[in-house]
């Protein structure tokens, strides 16, 4: 009987004790808002990032934070909305990704704070001013696409020497994409190599993108960085392999199916954006916190996917590879 009266006892301190919790947000609920250019499906593991790093800060959803989703589903058109919308429902803060969405949440508003998750050159599409001190009310995580899309090209060429002629996948309603084109450009001359652009607003423009690719004889396929191009690597990547194309884009390409990738961490920056919620939600100015750029960038390749195409990739290639998908 005392030793079940113990038992009792300190199951009611623990019960009773607080939980160990970095965040301290009192009674209120903190209601962050998520704005998503994709689909809640295809981001999926996107947002499980962002919500264990929200945990492993002490946050409770339905007990200290609330999040509001809402997903434009590729439809980039709907963004403005979907961004007034989590406006005129007071949340304290809104996490973005992408250039598209970001320059939908700053048109929004100019005073409730935005996180961007992801996102390619903040300062060269305006979002922010500069990286140190941002201002406004926008910080996050950005990288340099423009110069990451041109060594994926320069990875490409080192992989398939007698690649010649290289489609480049984008999506006219990205405005990272112009900047990201006229980077790639002098790498192809000094590659020899000949690009053409092919324009997908839509997954169901896909497969006529790659009809149009087959007819002017391209031999490989750069995919450029977007939320709805991301959205739908695996169609992308089995289009590629059907068509005998090599293809590079980011780590969620080769993933899918695609031959190699190199670039950034995605799952991290969405973690990492909740650190930056934290501080906010603590009062921190998104303008006084530094925009912080990844350090770390990753060579995938994917040995299955060279196998399929009949490749046999060199070994200068296959040593560097962080990941080597078998």
């Amino acid at each position: 009987m005392r030793m079940v009266a113990l038992v009792v006892v300190l199951a009611v301190g623990l019960l009773a004790a607080p939980l160990p919790s970095k965040a301290q947000p009192g009674a209120r609920v903190f209601r962050i808002g998520v704005l998503g250019a994709a689909s809640a499906s295809a981001y999926a593991g996107f947002i499980e990032a962002f919500r264990q790093g929200l945990r492993e800060l002490g946050y409770v959803e339905g007990k200290s934070i609330a999040i509001e989703y809402r997903w434009a589903e590729g439809q980039y058109e709907r963004l403005p909305d979907l961004a007034a919308e989590l406006v005129r429902l007071k949340v304290d803060l809104i996490v973005t990704h992408g250039t598209p969405g970001t320059r939908a949440a700053k048109e929004a508003t100019s005073t409730i704070p935005i996180v961007m998750a992801i996102v390619g050159d903040a300062v060269a599409t305006g979002l922010v001013a500069r990286v140190v001190r941002p201002g406004g009310n926008i910080t996050g995580s950005s990288y340099f696409l423009p110069e990451l899309v041109a060594k994926r090209l320069e990875l490409l060429k080192e992989a398939v020497p007698k690649v010649t002629r290289v489609a480049v996948l984008l999506n006219p309603g990205n405005p990272a994409h112009g900047p990201v084109i006229k980077a790639m450009e002098p790498a192809a001359r000094l590659l020899k190599v000949e690009l053409q652009q092919f324009a997908v607003g839509g997954p169901n423009e896909i497969e006529s993108a790659f009809s149009a690719m087959v007819k002017r004889r391209a031999d490989a396929l750069a995919v450029i960085d977007d939320a709805m191009l991301i959205a739908h690597a695996r169609r992308i990547a089995e289009l590629a392999v059907k068509n005998r194309m090599p293809s590079v884009g980011l780590k969620e390409h080769a993933d899918a199916g695609g031959l190699m990738a190199y670039g950034v961490d995605s799952l991290d920056g969405w973690r990492h954006a909740a650190v930056f919620v934290d501080k906010i939600l603590k009062g921190a100015k998104p303008g006084d916190l530094p925009v912080e750029q990844p350090t770390k960038f990753e060579l995938v390749i994917n040995l299955k996917t060279a196998k399929a195409l009949g490749l046999a990739l060199p070994q200068s290639i296959l040593i560097r590879a962080d990941h080597v998908i078998q």
